[in-house]
C-alpha cells in the first residue's frame, strides 16, 4: 500500500502505531515496525530510566518515540535521551511543538504534530512540523471534542492550500482496515492506530485489561476526567479521557466533587495503581478507543498491522456495492 506516508518514512504499509503511555513499549513499537508499519515507543509524561529500557526493549528496530508536549517541556532532556537513540520520528502531542520541532528536524527524525482542531493544526505547520495526526475524540485517552469524521478532511484541505508537502495521518477510532481505507479517502496519507495495538501480546497492558476491553463495545466507552483527577494529573483545560464506563470508571465518572476529596483520594488513588498493576478494571480506568467494539481479539502486532492492511485493499479495490 504505496502512499506519501510510505514514501516519506521508507515503510511498507501506511500504518504508525501510536505512542501510547505505560502501554506502547519498545517490543510493541518493534512489532509494528516488523509487520510493514512505523512502531512509537510512548514517552508519556516522561520517565528516563523506562525510556532507556523500552528503547533497549526495541533492537535495533528502526521505531520512532512519542511525548506529552506539555510534560515534556517540563523535562526537556528527555528529548536530547531520546535523539540520541536516533528515531525515525518523534511526535508531539497535547501542546506547543514550537520549541522542540527544529531539534527533532536536525537530528534527522520526522516531527510528527497530533492536533484535535484546525486552530492547533495551523500551529503546528507554522512550527515546521513533517506531519500532522488529526485526532478525533473516538480516540481512546486523552482528546478533545471534534469528530475524525469531519476533522480529517478539513485538516487535509488546509495543508493542500498551505503546506501540501506536509503529510496526514488520521486517528481516533480506527481499528481495522475499513477505517483504514476510510482515513484514505478522507484525504490521509494513512492512520495512526492505537487501540487495536493494545490488543497484542506486546504491548504492556495487563491481560485483565486487554480481556475488559474486547468483551467490551463502543456503547460504554465516555470521555472522563476520572482517570486525570484520580492520578492528580493536571491536564490543560477542555482535555478528557475516553475510558470504559465500567468498573472504577463507573463509579466515579459524575462524582467527581467527591472523588477529589482528600480522604478519598488518597484511598482511591492507591486503588488505581493497584488495579493498573493487578489488571483489574474494577479498580482502575480502561483507556480505549469508541471502536472498540471492533476488537474482537488478542493478536500479535505484526499480524494486525498486515490484517488491517489486507482488509484495507479489499475495501479500496472493491466495486461499488449498493
Amino acid at each position: 500500500m504505496e502512499t506519501r506516508l510510505t514514501r516519506k518514512l521508507g515503510i511498507e504499509l501506511p500504518i504508525v502505531g501510536a505512542p501510547m503511555g505505560g502501554a506502547a513499549g519498545g517490543r510493541l513499537a518493534a512489532a509494528v515496525s516488523a509487520g510493514g508499519g512505523l512502531g512509537l515507543i510512548g514517552g508519556g509524561y516522561g520517565q528516563a530510566d523506562w525510556l532507556e529500557r523500552e528503547f533497549a526493549a526495541a533492537g535495533d528496530a528502526r521505531i520512532g518515540v512519542g511525548f506529552i508536549t506539555w510534560s515534556l517541556a517540563r523535562q526537556p532532556g528527555l528529548l536530547d535521551q531520546a535523539l540520541a537513540h536516533r528515531p525515525a520520528a518523534v511526535m508531539l502531542s497535547f501542546g506547543d511543538p514550537a520549541p522542540f520541532v527544529p531539534r527533532i528536524r536536525e537530528a534527522g527524525a520526522q516531527a510528527i504534530c497530533q492536533v484535535q482542531t484546525l486552530a492547533m493544526a495551523r500551529e503546528a505547520l507554522a512550527a515546521g512540523a513533517d506531519v500532522l495526526v488529526a485526532q478525533g475524540s473516538e480516540a481512546g485517552g486523552h482528546g478533545l471534542q471534534r469528530s475524525t469524521f469531519t476533522l480529517v478532511p478539513e485538516v487535509a484541505d488546509l495543508i493542500a492550500r498551505s503546506a501540501p508537502d506536509t503529510l496526514l495521518l488520521a486517528a481516533g477510532g480506527v481499528a481495522d482496515g475499513r477505517g483504514l481505507a476510510a482515513a484514505l479517502m478522507l484525504g490521509a496519507d494513512g492512520a495512526l492506530i492505537g487501540s487495536r495495538l493494545l490488543m497484542s501480546p506486546e504491548s504492556l497492558w495487563p491481560a485483565g485489561l486487554q480481556e475488559a476491553a474486547v468483551a467490551a463495545d463502543g456503547d460504554i466507552t465516555v470521555r472522563s476526567r476520572v482517570p486525570d483527577l484520580a492520578r492528580r494529573y493536571v491536564w490543560p483545560a477542555g482535555f478528557t479521557a475516553r475510558i470504559l464506563h465500567t468498573g472504577f470508571a463507573a463509579q466515579w465518572h459524575g462524582h467527581e466533587e467527591e472523588l477529589v476529596r482528600p480522604e478519598v483520594l488518597d484511598r482511591e488513588e492507591a486503588r488505581y495503581w493497584r488495579g493498573v498493576a493487578s489488571g483489574n478494571p474494577d479498580d482502575t480506568c480502561v483507556m480505549v478507543s469508541e471502536a472498540v467494539g471492533l476488537i474482537g481479539d488478542v493478536a500479535p502486532a505484526a499480524e494486525l498491522v498486515r490484517r488491517m492492511a489486507a482488509q484495507a485493499r479489499e475495501c479500496l479495490s472493491a466495486r461499488p456495492r449498493r
